[in-house]
């Protein structure tokens, strides 16, 4: 019995998390799956999903849509009464190893996420998946902890490159560009098609019912109603979730991220959120977008040494938004603006590339720091790879002239280096570092060409 599955089905969008979800299906220690992600990423669609396509049956309680259901939890944490009156409320015999149950914004149901502590210890052969778009928000508040060891993790973000690529049936350009020889100019009969995608996903972003609304329409004021629905959705959430006294710092910190990423150096300033107000006042806000999901903050580091979160400076960093879409949307960016790419837009469209390859590295579960020597040298992201550190430079034009990144390798001698820009594929020695040149909207692909050993003694 499948119930809410959402008009997302019919368009089609794959996601590549559904092979992480087979993956737990399959395990002989599976434990109850926590999936996180911002709100409105896609986590219903793609548990509905994965439901549909492997399962028997399926049970969706929605704490936040139905409240009265948390009162299944109240009485106390057998797990086979609770699985018999949740089969009772949906009229839906719920049996192990046949039924997928997903409880989405368990963070509204405290004794809920208690109870994944005996839904693991007592009934792991149930395919249980619980989530909530502000879980990191709402534990902070309700200073709740999941059980320790009891649950398995993974975090959806919205829909990268790739995906929205294959969304608007384009998957034939994937398989293209899957194990593209560096030796070999990507001829425009490739490059047109997917640099005209790559700006498309500039205006769209990857907010599944954005990406839906632009398949469907192909029109850009009907993504941006939806992409603005989604940013107020965003805004009633900072009332409804934040500490009263908190609110009003949220909205000058999330009003500023795209003033500061306009900025020469990128780097946050808090000085620059609101006239006369300092770091310690600012820093719980700050971290609130953070737990929500709605940012992704890049930290500094001076010395890349593994691991590099043990050398990153938090009091030092970046901060970009979760998605392209949204930042173009509250940048006020004119779609018009990211098609003629008009030469008042240099700067800002900088800006725009460094936050794709941002999210880009997010998606392939790459923790995305940046390095800076001075006031002068900056390597736009380092990121570990195999005991290695890569550094990735970003250019939104044609131009992979680095002084900074030469540098860095010259200093470190990192074996692998990458440089995403506008600039047709190649591969060349900065220094002693093997180093990739691919053009932006290859950078879903970028595992290829960091792992590939070609005799030169790459990763």
């Amino acid at each position: 019995m499948f119930t809410n599955v959402i008009g997302l089905l019919e368009v089609g969008m794959d996601r590549d998390i559904m092979k992480e979800l087979l993956a737990w299906k399959g395990k002989a220690r599976r434990k109850p799956l926590l999936l996180t992600g911002v709100r409105q990423c896609g986590k219903t669609y793609i548990v509905e999903k994965f439901a549909k396509e492997y399962f028997e049956s399926y049970v969706y309680v929605n704490f936040e849509a139905t409240e009265t259901l948390a009162a299944i939890f109240d009485y106390d944490f057998d797990v086979h009464r609770i699985l018999t009156e949740l089969g009772r409320h949906f009229k839906t015999e719920i049996v192990p190893g046949k039924t997928l149950v997903f409880l989405d914004e368990i963070g509204e149901c405290p004794r809920a996420i208690t109870a994944l502590k005996y839904f693991c210890e007592d009934m792991r052969e149930l395919h249980l998946i619980c989530a909530g778009s502000l879980l990191g928000v709402v534990l902070k508040k309700e200073q709740l902890s999941f059980p320790v060891g009891k649950v398995n993790r993974l975090r959806l973000y919205p829909m990268s490159f790739k995906e929205f690529v294959a969304a608007n049936g384009r998957a034939d350009l994937l398989e293209v560009f899957r194990e593209w020889p560096t030796d070999r100019p990507i001829p425009e009969l490739y490059s047109v098609p997917m640099d005209r995608l790559l700006k498309e996903y500039y205006i769209v972003g990857g907010m599944p019912e954005a990406v839906k609304t632009w398949i469907e329409t192909h029109d850009v004021d009907e993504v941006e109603e939806v992409q603005k629905e989604i940013l107020q959705d965003y805004a009633d959430d900072f009332a409804k979730h934040a500490p009263l006294s908190e609110v009003p710092k949220i909205r000058w910190i999330w009003d500023s991220i795209p003033v500061q990423l306009a900025k020469e150096n990128n780097k946050f300033v808090f000085s620059h959120v609101k006239q006369g107000k300092r770091a310690a006042e600012l820093e719980d806000a700050l971290q609130w977008l953070a737990n929500a999901g709605l940012i992704v903050r890049t930290e500094l580091v001076e010395k890349p040494e593994i691991p590099l979160s043990g050398f990153a400076d938090k009091t030092y960093f970046k901060v970009y938004l979760s998605d392209i879409g949204l930042l173009r949307t509250r940048s006020g960016v004119s779609a018009e603006t990211i098609w003629k790419e008009s030469a008042l837009y240099v700067k800002y469209k900088g800006a725009f590339a460094e936050n794709y390859v941002a999210n880009e590295l997010l998606s392939l579960g790459k923790e995305p720091y940046f390095w800076r020597s001075g006031n002068a040298a900056e390597v736009d992201f380092v990121f570990e790879e195999n005991g290695e550190i890569v550094p990735v430079e970003v250019k939104a034009a044609d131009n992979t002239q680095a002084k900074s990144f030469r540098q860095f390798c010259k200093k470190y001698l990192p074996r692998t280096g990458l440089k995403l820009s506008r600039k047709n594929i190649a591969k060349n020695l900065c220094e002693s570092t093997v180093t990739y040149s691919i053009p932006l909207y290859l950078g879903w692909n970028l595992e290829y060409y960091i792992r590939k050993d070609d005799g030169e003694g790459l990763l």
